[in-house]
């Protein structure tokens, strides 16, 4: 597949052990990963969706169309803080834009081993830029004979090759027994490293070429050939060319009367099966647990005492991932898998065997890992997924931070409480190997339930609005501000008698929400078994809850200012537009889904006398600000409009308002006064887009008319007014950027796109065809900015 084909390439030109392919998708907002090659799949779930305007690299290089490149961890934690925060790693990165002249289909990345203190090479940079332009021409001549290049699947998992794994090597031959001497193939020629002009070698030459001890196997491999009938197999040591001993396999059956002599001949081959077979029965002696691992996961080889602690045979488990195959590891332990691929350091933790603690040791490279497994004493403390006690590499080092680091820049990008609690969902229960989740929050001294997840459906409701009096553990930990730990349900229950239990044996903690010495609420962790928390678990545990406390606290004043902005841009666009002999006027506002959900979009139709004005602008940025300041700029048209001021002069004199204020935004607006009588109209654009004017034989274009600057920029801005006419029939169609843009697409693609729709729509009721318009913006889940759209259609009046 040419996308597969892409990624390979990419890897292997800059010399990386793992990279993916990102491609754009149905939703605007979202790049979703296409290709994985060399990491295993699932295990880098979270990462198969993009957001276009997240700060990660991915996402700069789609909407910038540079590449990125990283020679370290240390410079992508400077540059791309939450990139790191993910994937605390010591890896380097690159990652180039898959484009063909104005259009960007997405983006490739390779993952290599850091080059601390040297930057990315030139040679390395043109390499992977050469790869993502031809994939970028490939899918451009592909784009006419298919609907839009995008990708809305699951990821494909490639397997890269072995850059150290010599292939197989086959050779046939023919041993004339009775002359003692033997031909060969040019395989066979290349393992024993004979020449063609020595042939036909002796018996004697070739044991010169085979470790003395397995010399007598030669001689025995001959004499039982002559005597049977049936094939013989001979494994032995073989000096190779190198002078470094081979794994042979001969395999031979005797064949009579081949030649003019009729002489007994053993026919069959040599095959060079390399070092595996001896790594094999060597791992096979060790008192410990062995497994080979290739890049993505997958099990090559157990020795039996891997067989044993995992409690599978090796011909069950060949072939299957490690850590979705065996009962041993769970989901808690994928951290550690994720940080040894992505590093060269060894990682070590601890699992629970039915019979003994297992320390597990990680030892990567670029070709894969190799797994070892170790009776442990047992641990003072159940470690979940923590790391274990004396485990110090980086990459340990890196595990046992990458939840709480990821939680704490997860929850400065949460805005409701909703994100924040489904944030710690994600990140705060799997660092620590939990399944139960409640938030409480705090109101009027009695404690209500925000989020649950895990627990049996209704056993929380006799919770619901319990006083700060109550003795109850997610009470007194607010109260007291100190957390709570049991480490199982007896010793719960011990501490606080009579409190209902649900089926769960396992351990909680309660957590006390406090943001600036002020009571949020309250957070409850449950665990499937019981457990114990060392003291740097409770340590992380508390000083997560406060980060958590903030972003609550954060959420409501953000949700008690939403609501005032949605109220203030509620008030300020029309609730109906006015009705116009001989014009009809339809108007439609969809907020974006980022930050506040409101902006500083807006439209009106003003009567300014007989003939009326329609206008749409768009103010910079989101918020109570921009709906303000969209307020500020509505209310001054209107003034100058029914004054009687030119177009020209109501734009000017808005401008210079804008100034005056000063609110630190600027606007963009187009302003148009027209007659319904005869067409006649004057518009003058202030740094908006151009509108559409469809014809009444459906001719659709896109009007090129002169303008100025946006306002509040210049206060001696010039706006030329520009005059023309519509036919009865015509439609008029302004709107703001949002309606047009997608991140990674040239705007001018977006607005050919609403020509044609408006193009298309044939006679059809004006609200319809407003409604057939934002249809597909309405449908994305995610819109970074919100959509103002005003249609005019002129029709004749009655004879």
């Amino acid at each position: 597949m040419v996308l597969a084909q892409a990624e390979v390439s990419a890897v292997e030109a800059v010399g990386g052990f793992a990279g993916g392919l990102y491609l754009r998708s149905r939703s605007p907002e979202q790049l979703r990963l296409a290709v994985i090659a060399g990491l295993p799949l699932n295990l880098f779930r979270h990462w198969w969706t993009m957001h276009v305007n997240r700060p990660f690299p991915h996402s700069d290089v789609y909407r910038s169309g540079q590449p990125v490149y990283l020679g370290d961890a240390e410079e992508a934690m400077r540059r791309y803080p939450q990139l790191m925060a993910g994937l605390p790693f010591p890896f380097g990165s690159l990652y180039v834009p898959v484009s063909h002249g104005r259009e960007c289909f997405g983006v490739l990345g390779v993952l290599r081993p850091a080059t601390p203190g040297i930057p990315v090479s030139d040679a390395d940079r043109r390499r992977i830029h050469e790869v993502g332009t031809r994939l970028g021409a490939t899918l451009a001549a592909m784009a006419p004979h298919r609907p839009r290049i995008e990708w809305d699947a699951e990821p494909l998992a490639v397997t890269l090759q072995s850059p150290g794994s010599p292939p197989l090597r086959i050779g046939a031959f023919d041993w004339n027994l009775e002359a003692g001497t033997v031909t060969g193939d040019e395989g066979w020629r290349a393992i024993l490293a004979v020449r063609q002009e020595e042939l036909p070698l002796t018996v004697e030459a070739v044991a010169a070429r085979i470790e003395p001890e397995d010399a007598y196997g030669l001689w025995a491999l001959g004499r039982r050939s002559a005597e049977s009938d049936q094939p013989v197999t001979r494994r032995m040591r073989l000096q190779g060319a190198d002078g470094r001993p081979h794994l042979v396999e001969l395999t031979g059956r005797r064949s009579r009367g081949t030649d003019e002599s009729g002489a007994t001949h053993l026919t069959g081959y040599l095959i060079d099966l390399g070092a595996g077979p001896v790594v094999a029965e060597s791992a096979d002696r060790l008192p410990f647990g062995v497994c080979s691992l290739d890049r993505l996961g997958r099990i090559t080889y157990m020795n039996e005492v891997a067989e044993r602690f995992l409690g599978r045979q090796r011909a069950d488990l060949t072939g299957r991932v490690l850590w979705e195959a065996a009962d041993l590891f769970g989901p808690a332990h994928e951290d550690h898998y994720r940080a040894a691929l992505l590093s060269a350091d060894p990682v070590r933790f601890l699992v629970r065997h039915p019979d003994a603690w297992l320390s597990v040791a990680l030892y990567p490279d670029v070709e894969g890992l190799t797994v070892t497994l170790t009776r442990a004493e047992e641990p003072a403390y159940a470690p979940s997924s923590m790391v274990s006690p004396g485990a110090g590499s980086p990459a340990d080092r890196a595990v046992a931070l990458y939840r709480p680091v990821a939680l704490a820049i997860a929850l400065t990008e949460a805005v409701t409480a909703r994100q924040v609690s489904a944030v710690v969902t994600e990140e705060l229960l799997p660092a620590f190997g939990g399944r139960q989740l409640a938030i409480y929050m705090l109101s009027n001294r009695h404690l209500h339930l925000a989020w649950e997840t895990g627990f049996p459906k209704g056993f929380l409701d006799r919770f619901e609005g319990v006083g700060l009096d109550a003795k109850l553990p997610g009470v007194e930990t607010l109260t007291s501000g100190r957390p709570l730990f049991f480490e199982s349900m007896r010793h719960l229950a011990g501490a606080y008698p009579g409190i209902p239990l649900d089926a769960h044996v396992g351990a909680r903690a309660f957590l006390p929400l406090i943001a600036s010495g002020r009571p949020v609420g309250s957070c409850i962790l449950g665990f499937d078994q019981p457990r114990g928390f060392s003291p740097e678990e409770r340590t992380v545990l508390t000083a997560l809850a406060g980060l958590i406390a903030q972003a609550l606290e954060r959420a409501r004043r953000y949700d008690s200012e939403a609501a005032l902005a949605r109220g203030l841009q509620d008030a300020l666009l029309p609730h109906r537009l006015p009705v116009v002999r001989q014009l009809d006027t339809v108007g439609r506002y969809l907020a974006g889904t980022q930050g506040m959900d409101v902006g500083g979009d807006w439209y009106d139709v003003i009567d300014t006398g007989g003939v009326p004005a329609l206008i749409i602008g768009d103010v910079q940025g989101h918020g109570v600000q921009a709906a303000a300041t969209m307020g500020q700029l509505r209310s001054a048209v209107r003034a100058l409009a029914v004054s009687g001021h030119t177009p020209v002069e109501v734009v000017s004199g808005t401008n210079r308002l804008m100034i005056d204020l000063d609110p630190g935004l600027f606007a963009s607006c187009f302003y148009i006064v027209l007659d319904p009588a005869t067409g006649r109209a004057q518009a003058v654009r202030a740094g908006h887009l151009q509108p559409l004017l469809r014809h009444p034989d459906g001719r659709t274009e896109v009007l090129d008319l002169p303008g100025g600057v946006v306002l509040g920029v210049d206060a001696d801005a010039v706006y030329p007014a520009t005059e023309l006419t519509l036919e009865p029939g015509a439609v008029l169609a302004l709107f703001t950027d949002g309606l047009v843009e997608q991140p990674g697409t040239d705007i001018d693609l977006g607005i050919e796109r609403l020509r044609r729709t408006l193009s298309d729509m044939g006679s059809v009721p004006l609200a319809d065809t407003a409604d057939r318009l934002i249809n597909q913006a309405r449908q994305t889940a995610e819109r970074p900015d919100d959509i103002a759209l005003l249609l005019a259609a002129r029709w004749s009046a009655p004879a």
